[in-house]
Parts: structure tokens; C-alpha cells; sequence
């Protein structure tokens, strides 16, 4: 036991020499550890999975102490209140029990006369908090075991809306929806050293994940100590997320194998005994309660009471002539089956009171709000990204949705006025850069490398507060979100089905086991926008969105040009809001703009400019002239055959298209020719559109995503927690704003 001491008071900072200074290497490879594991899941080394139900964490970064459980009790209670069924799950410290126990009691349940037995067997099982937990918190379900995830599963049965976990800080493979982490006031820190070397789980920087920061016991040290550690822990967390608690005696219980009346004044004097994280505050509190120290004993925390224990107890009792024993309501948990104190033992009941619960609460809210997040990596991406984004707002109106595009700038979701939370930049090859190392090159030269990093930085700010990501793009951009912020991203593929084979091994492995769904591309439900003349074929011409439409536009003008000769045609260029229009009109050399019509003219040929979202053209084009990437397979999705050029992009994009797309020469003249050969074979250009159709058409994706999230990642649930927290919690709507 002195070992015990002189090692605690080291740890604690209480001793600065001491000889188990030699712990100190064990703490730095503790440290290092530390470090790479909170490194693996921030970047999605190791996988973390979000629950179907909102889950709040309460925990802390030091050993034992901070008051956990009453501040979890005190949390639950603020919970029933707003009429949110609320559930527990804890790992169960002590407990012996590996798959999920449930423990709940009705009022007066625990106490019945005959089940001591059976409270004690439960207590092998599920340790001492869970069970105290679940006596002071009548029919709230607390579920127990060494897998949390399983627990959650567990508590879905019972119908709980939302779960407390329970000392969950450093359990990150569990989602959570809030992370509140509590510092002691009286030790915060120990002596700044990680386990071994001191009481830190982890160094105090990692506060920075916490979305709320308690200080408890702030009673128990003098205005400026406090003072000097609200500054400290300032400088990790904004100053708005820092509270501060304090435990409050609710009154007295006599124990004498059975619990007896409530009381409001305990012993004058007593013999002071616990097995808990911090028994100075223990102490603390009785003092300040009036109670004399006669003579105090402290175990580890935890301990399991032999009755030799008791017994040498009840002699000290003796020897010092107190009042009585007390003890904390958790060691009641954890005396001996069977035994009886030769007098009452007197146990304190306390609970957490906030030094300013309102601020609290809104703030908690604020937190719960479900955050979700678009994530897009091109022009047609950003299309069918800006769709989705519709999708979730009408389905989860609570929710604040933004978009992360990570090529232009977001025009797409600007227009639909969805917040734009990236830092997308421009690149001369328009984020296609694998399929030549010139473009690669290019790119690198204009800052690609600074790109990225600032996109990441973009990600790490958004780390600890959103929802799953649901990605529209390739496995570029799932490792891109999965990298920045650590969740399993959901992933609408764009770029590859099963008709491409191009999936390497490793993306098929990170699809497996890095994407939480994957779903195939959409085809895009847009109200139609009819254009050209009755008669004659209808040919849209696309340039595509990326630098080189500049240089492609003319060639698509060439060959509208060389067509009209042998068929005439009405034709309607989409021009992706990337472009500049100024420099795109350069390019269109003796073409005339007409401003108010916004077309241009050639002789007797006329091509209207559209500036909308392209799906909403299809319908009415019998041939796609296009030099694009995902725009060409939405047009073969929708039934539009393509024509395009020869190139390396376009040959690894004509795997999925298949028969309905036709490949020629770039040159006009071979353009114009394979689109004569189609518009004229009507069989060829309807089995084209057919087969375009069945690999890449299909309604539904997109709404399939949306009610995956509603029902399996519990999107739905989340919202009515928030609107209902929000109704309850705020005093007026300005209080709580949908950010």
C-alpha cells in the first residue's frame, strides 16, 4: 500500500523527485504509442463506425477521478427531462461479462428484500459504476460488455433514442455525436507525464477532439488555480465550450445490508473509507459537509472489500471512536456478499450540478445538430453531388448540410445555395491528371501538392463534428475524405461499375473495407428544358469543364460545321460553370456572340448557350458531340448517344460505356462523320442508347442514399433527437440557430 502512495503522489505531481523518475522512458514510449494510434484513426487507418443512434461520450484523459458517473447520471437526467429515451453502455470496470449484459431496474427494484444475491452476482458480471448507474437511474437501461458497438446494438432492442457512453474518450471506434471530456480541477494533469510515468491517458492536446470541456470540482480550488487552468485549457479548446461542475449533496443514506431512510444530516464524526479515482476529493466533500475525520483508509480504485477488510475496519472504528463509517455510494457495490456492518454505514448521495446549465444545454444542442457533408471531385460530380445535397436538405431539414468539392469552386452547389466548406482551387488539367504526365506535371508546377494539404486542413477542421461523408466520384476521392477526417465515407461511384475492370486490387479493398455503401451512378430526375427545332436531330455539343474545353470548343465548332453540310441539326452547347466565359468565346474563332440570346453564330448556323445542370437537356438530344468525362456517361445513362474522341481517358471510359459510345480520330471531320453515321442508322442509335441505359441509367440511386442514412445510420433519428432537445432547451428559436 506505501508503494502504492509514493507512486501516486509521483504521478499526481505532488512528489517532483522521486525514484519513480525511472518510469519516465516507459511514458515517452507510451506517448509515442499514444500518438500513432490517434494518428491511425484520424486518417482511417483503423476503421471507426457510426452507431444507428446518437451517442454523447463522457470520459476524460487522466485516470479515474473526475466524477464520470454522477456527471453521466447527472446528463441522463437532463435527457429524461427533454423527454429523450436515453440508455447507457460502459465497458463495466471489474466486470467479468463479454457479451452484452442489460441491466434496469424499476423504482425500489434494487432494494427488494431476497435480492442481495442476485445484485451481487450482477456485479461479478457488469462491475460496480454500471450497477450504480443503473439503481440511481430507475428503467434506464444500461448495457455492459467488452465491445460498446455491441451494446448500442443492444439498447436499439430496448428503444433508446439516444446513448450516453460511459468513459468512451479514448474508445474512438465508436462514432459519437458529442465528445464531452471532464478535467479534475484538483489534478488535471498529474505530473504531465502519459501512463506509466504519470496519470495521463493522453496528453492534454488531444482536449482538441473534445466538442465540450467540463472542469469539475471547480469548488475545490481557489479562484486563481482555476482561473490559471481555464487559461491553460484555452489554448486547446474555444473558450465557449469550457464549463464547469461541482458536486452537490443531495442528502444522507444509512446502509446496513439494505439501503434505509433518507436522511438530511450525516455522522458528526466518522471513520472515512473508499476505492475510488480520487479519494482526497472524497474527503473534501465530507469536510465541507461538517463531518469529522476521525481516521480515513483508502484502497485502490475499484477494490473488491474482503471481509478481512471490513474487519480490520470495524477495529479501526473502534480504536478511533467515531460516530460511524462512511463510505461512497460505488463502494456500497463492492463490500463483501452477505456481510453486515456492526453499525449503519453512512453514504453521501451527491450529483452534478453545472455552474451554468443553460449555456450548457444550448450548447450540447448545438453539438447534436447532425452535420452532413457532400463530397465531389469534378464538374459532373458536383451535378449530381448538388442533387443529393437536395435530397438530404428536404429529407433532414434540421440538419446544417454542406458541400466539399475538391476540383473549381463549387458553382453547382453555390447556385443550389449550399454552403461550400472546401478550398477547391482551379488546376491547369481540371483534377484529371493520370492519364498523362504532362498533365501531371502541370499540375504540380501550379501548386497541386499546396492544393491538397490545404484541402486536408479543410477536412481536419470539420474532423470532429460531421456525420458519415457520402462522396460522389472515384476511390481517389473516398481516400481523399477518409484521409482528412477518418469516418468510412459512403460512395456514390462515378467512375467505374462492373462493366469497367479497371478496379485495381486495392481499390477493390478499399471499397470493402474503407467505404461504408458503395452505390453506382444516378440518373438525374431534373425537370426537362426542350429546346431546338422540330424535324431535324438534336446534337449537343460538349466542350467538358476542365482547362482544355478551351481548346476543344473549336473543334466541336468545326465539326457542328462540317455535319450541317451533309444533315442539318439544331444544336445546344452546355457550358460548365467552371468556364471562363471570356476566354471560351476567344476560342470560338469566327463565331459571332449574340448577347441577348445568348448564342452564337456561323452563316445559317446557329448554337444556343445553356449554363443549367445538364440532365436537364438530355431529354430532348439525340446525339452527344462530347469532349467530357462524367457529363459524357450521364448523357449515354440517360439514353444519349455519345461521340468523342480517341485518347487515353476516353479509352479506359469506353470500358464502361461500351456500345454506347463511338470513339473516332480528333479531328472534325472524323467527329462529324461517326455522328452522321448514327443520326442516320435509326436501329444503331436506339440500340445505343439502350445499352447506355442499362449500364449507366436507372433511377434511384441518389434516393437510395438518402434513406440508407435515414434508416441504417439512424439520420433520421438524429434529426428528431435535435428538433426535440432543440424544442425543449431553448427559451426562443434565435437561441439555437440551423447554422
Amino acid at each position: 500500500m506505501s508503494l502504492l502512495k509514493s507512486y501516486l503522489a509521483f504521478a499526481r505531481g505532488e512528489r517532483p523527485f522521486s525514484p519513480w523518475a525511472v518510469t519516465y522512458p516507459l511514458g515517452l514510449i507510451a506517448r509515442s504509442v499514444i500518438a500513432l494510434r490517434n494518428f491511425a484513426f484520424d486518417h482511417g487507418l483503423v476503421r471507426i463506425t457510426e452507431p444507428p443512434l446518437p451517442v454523447i461520450s463522457v470520459g476524460n484523459i487522466t485516470l479515474g477521478g473526475t466524477n464520470k458517473t454522477p456527471f453521466v447520471e447527472m446528463l441522463c437526467r437532463m435527457l429524461l427531462d427533454a423527454e429523450i429515451s436515453v440508455g447507457i453502455v460502459s465497458r463495466g470496470y471489474g466486470g467479468k461479462t463479454v457479451d452484452p449484459v442489460v441491466v434496469s431496474f424499476g423504482p425500489g427494484e434494487e432494494t427488494r428484500e431476497g435480492r442481495e444475491d442476485e445484485m451481487g452476482r450482477l456485479r461479478e458480471l457488469v462491475g460496480d459504476e454500471p450497477l450504480l448507474l443503473a439503481t440511481r437511474l430507475q428503467n434506464v437501461p444500461v448495457a455492459v460488455s467488452k465491445d460498446r458497438l455491441r451494446d448500442v446494438d443492444a439498447l436499439v432492442e430496448r428503444q433508446v433514442e439516444l446513448v450516453v457512453a460511459d468513459d468512451a474518450f479514448q474508445h474512438r471506434r465508436m462514432g459519437r455525436d458529442a465528445d464531452i471530456a471532464l478535467v479534475d480541477a484538483c489534478s488535471p494533469f498529474g505530473n504531465g507525464w502519459t501512463l506509466p510515468a504519470g496519470i495521463l491517458r493522453e496528453p492534454p492536446s488531444v482536449l482538441a477532439r473534445a466538442s465540450l470541456v467540463v472542469i469539475t470540482k471547480a469548488d475545490q480550488v481557489s479562484p486563481e488555480q482555476l482561473a490559471l487552468l481555464t487559461e491553460e485549457i484555452g489554448r486547446i479548446v474555444p473558450a465557449e465550450n469550457i464549463f464547469f461542475s461541482r458536486l452537490s449533496l443531495l442528502s444522507w443514506r444509512r446502509w446496513n445490508g439494505t439501503w434505509k431512510n433518507f436522511e438530511k444530516e450525516g455522522p458528526s464524526s466518522a471513520l472515512a473509507f473508499s476505492a475510488i479515482g480520487s479519494p482526497e476529493s472524497f474527503r473534501c466533500s465530507l469536510e465541507h459537509q461538517g463531518v469529522e475525520i476521525s481516521r480515513e483508509h483508502r484502497f485502490k480504485d475499484h477494490h473488491r472489500y474482503r471481509r478481512e477488510d471490513m474487519d480490520l475496519l470495524e477495529a479501526s472504528l473502534g480504536e478511533c471512536g467515531g460516530e460511524a463509517m462512511t463510505c461512497t455510494e460505488k463502494d456500497i457495490y463492492n463490500l463483501p456478499p452477505g456481510w453486515r456492518p456492526s453499525r449503519d454505514i453512512f453514504v453521501p448521495l451527491v450529483s452534478t450540478v453545472l455552474d451554468d446549465e443553460e449555456r450548457f444545454k444550448d450548447a450540447l444542442a448545438r453539438v447534436l445538430q447532425p452535420k452532413i457533408v457532400v463530397a465531389s471531385n469534378g464538374y459532373g460530380e458536383d451535378a449530381i453531388g448538388s442533387l443529393l445535397a437536395r435530397k438530404l436538405a428536404a429529407r433532414f431539414p434540421a440538419a446544417d448540410i454542406a458541400a466539399f468539392p475538391i476540383v473549381g469552386s463549387g458553382q453547382h452547389y453555390t447556385r443550389e445555395g449550399i454552403r461550400v466548406d472546401s478550398i477547391p482551387e482551379d488546376s491547369p488539367s481540371g483534377g484529371v491528371s493520370k492519364y498523362h504526365l504532362s498533365d501531371l506535371w502541370r499540375d504540380l508546377r501550379s501548386g497541386l501538392l499546396r492544393s491538397i494539404a490545404r484541402q486536408i486542413a479543410a477536412w481536419k477542421k470539420l474532423r470532429t463534428s460531421l456525420r458519415t461523408p457520402l462522396c460522389v466520384g472515384d476511390v481517389y476521392l473516398l481516400l481523399h475524405a477518409l484521409w482528412g477526417q477518418g469516418r468510412m465515407p459512403v460512395l456514390v461511384a462515378t467512375a467505374k461499375t462492373v462493366y469497367l475492370s479497371g478496379h485495381w486490387r486495392l481499390e477493390r479493398f478499399l471499397l470493402k473495407y474503407r467505404s461504408r455503401m458503395t452505390w453506382t451512378r444516378d440518373r438525374e430526375t431534373i425537370e426537362e428544358v426542350p429546346w431546338g427545332a422540330e424535324g431535324v436531330p438534336h446534337v449537343l455539343l460538349l466542350p467538358g469543364s476542365r482547362r482544355r474545353a478551351y481548346e476543344d470548343v473549336k473543334l466541336l465548332l468545326d465539326a457542328a460545321e462540317l455535319l450541317t453540310e451533309s444533315l442539318p441539326c439544331s444544336y445546344l452547347m452546355v457550358v460548365a460553370p467552371t468556364l471562363d466565359m471570356t476566354e471560351l468565346l476567344a476560342a470560338c474563332e469566327g463565331w459571332l456572340f449574340f448577347r441577348e440570346e445568348e448564342e452564337i453564330r456561323k452563316g445559317e448556323i446557329s448554337v444556343p448557350l445553356y449554363f443549367g445542370p445538364l440532365p436537364s437537356v438530355t431529354g430532348s438530344a439525340h446525339l452527344l458531340l462530347g469532349l467530357g468525362g462524367t457529363a459524357n456517361q450521364v448523357c449515354a445513362g440517360m439514353g444519349v448517344p455519345v461521340v468523342s474522341i480517341e485518347e487515353k481517358g476516353k479509352f479506359v471510359q469506353k470500358k464502361l460505356l461500351g456500345g454506347s459510345e463511338l470513339l473516332v480520330p480528333p479531328t472534325p471531320r472524323n467527329l462529324a462523320e461517326g455522328a452522321l453515321s448514327i443520326l442516320t442508322d435509326e436501329p444503331l442509335r436506339l440500340s445505343m442508347a439502350r445499352e447506355g441505359q442499362e449500364r449507366l441509367g436507372g433511377p434511384g440511386a441518389l434516393d437510395s442514399v438518402v434513406e440508407f442514412a435515414a434508416s441504417e445510420m439512424g439520420w433520421d433519428l438524429r434529426c428528431r433527437v435535435y428538433d426535440r432537445l432543440r424544442g425543449a432547451w431553448s427559451a426562443s428559436p434565435e437561441k439555437l440557430p440551423v447554422e
